[in-house]
């Protein structure tokens, strides 16, 4: 009898390794920056065991590989990027329908109406000025407190602003003047800013990165990214002008998915507070889920003027005014 107990604990744990050597790995695109990736992939291995590998680069780039991969996907996972991203990408057939249960108590905007992605924190568009450098270049011109104080022709070659081509941060700018404006007078909005533009840097977090170094005096910005260098030390002032645009950083699932179910976790995990919490310690971002905490620094949405910034509009005309930037502007 005890041989006989002993044969069936020794084929169970040969079982048991032999599941653990199947466990399928977790393959994750990812917007957000190495050390947010790299904490929430090592947290959700923790939690669940499944393992995760992922590459990480800009939004244009990973949403254009989801799409031309969308019939035999490369990875598993979408995480980052603005909704109109995702949008685009679920229109071209690259992204799975997946309802998690932790998104029930979600505000409506951090939820799409066919499930294709849902929203884990808040974008919320800014200016950031180096206060030292103001001082030193400007002590006599006003602070910008407004997008249309942007315009000084004073600050020539001292703004830096994203691509919009490769960044979401720099097309929902883009946007917020298109809506708030209208066409024609964004345009021209659009077309007078780019004469003080410095540089135009495809890495969403890089205006905050060279204002906090002194490199440039102004910056257009996530007002987090500013939070988030502020709190590290570097002389910076945040202001959330008037008519500014909002959005959410989203996850999706990658149509085609190899390891549907894994991917599910992680979408769950993601609408988490535990995940949450780590996220937005990290990046000074307001979390969605209503459990989780945001750091002291981090600004929220309800204390923001912001348009009534329509994703869908965003989404639809994204090549043609990515295009017309392209050839009007950079």
């Amino acid at each position: 009898m005890k041989k006989v107990f002993l044969l069936i604990a020794a084929i169970a744990s040969l079982s048991f390794m032999s599941c653990e050597k199947n466990i399928k790995e977790l393959r994750v695109y990812s917007i957000i920056h190495d050390e947010e990736t790299e904490a929430l992939t090592k947290l959700f291995t923790e939690k669940t065991g499944i393992p995760v590998t992922y590459l990480r680069a800009t939004t244009g780039e990973l949403v254009n590989r989801v799409i031309t991969e969308k019939d035999d996907p490369m990875a598993d996972i979408l995480l980052g990027g603005a909704s109109s991203y995702h949008i685009q990408a679920a229109k071209e057939g690259a992204l799975e329908s997946y309802a998690s249960p932790l998104a029930k108590n979600l505000p409506s905007y951090a939820v799409s109406s066919d499930n294709t992605w849902t929203g884990f924190c808040v974008l919320l568009l800014g200016i950031g000025v180096n206060e030292k450098r103001f001082a030193e270049k400007f002590p006599t011109v006003p602070f910008p407190f407004t997008w249309e104080d942007l315009l000084n022709p004073e600050f020539k070659g001292e703004i830096v602003m994203t691509n919009p081509v490769a960044s979401s941060t720099g097309y929902l700018f883009v946007q917020n003047q298109l809506q708030r404006l209208g066409d024609e007078k964004g345009w021209e909005y659009l077309l007078e800013l780019s004469k003080n533009i410095g540089q135009f840097p495809d890495s969403g977090s890089a205006p905050a990165k060279l204002l906090g170094t002194g490199e440039y005096t102004i910056g257009i910005s996530y007002l987090h990214a500013l939070a988030k260098y502020r709190a590290q030390g570097f002389e910076l002032k945040s202001v959330a002008p008037p008519k500014s645009a909002g959005d959410v950083d989203c996850v999706s699932i990658l149509k085609n998915s190899k390891n549907l179910s894994a991917a599910k976790k992680f979408v769950d995990f993601m609408l988490s507070k535990e995940a949450q919490d780590l996220m937005s310690s990290l990046t000074f971002t307001t979390p969605v889920n209503t459990e989780a905490v945001a750091p002291e620094g981090a600004v929220y949405i309800q204390d923001i003027d912001l348009i009534d910034y329509d994703v869908q509009k965003a989404s639809v005309e994204k090549d043609a005014v990515l295009e017309k930037w392209s050839k009007s502007v950079k």
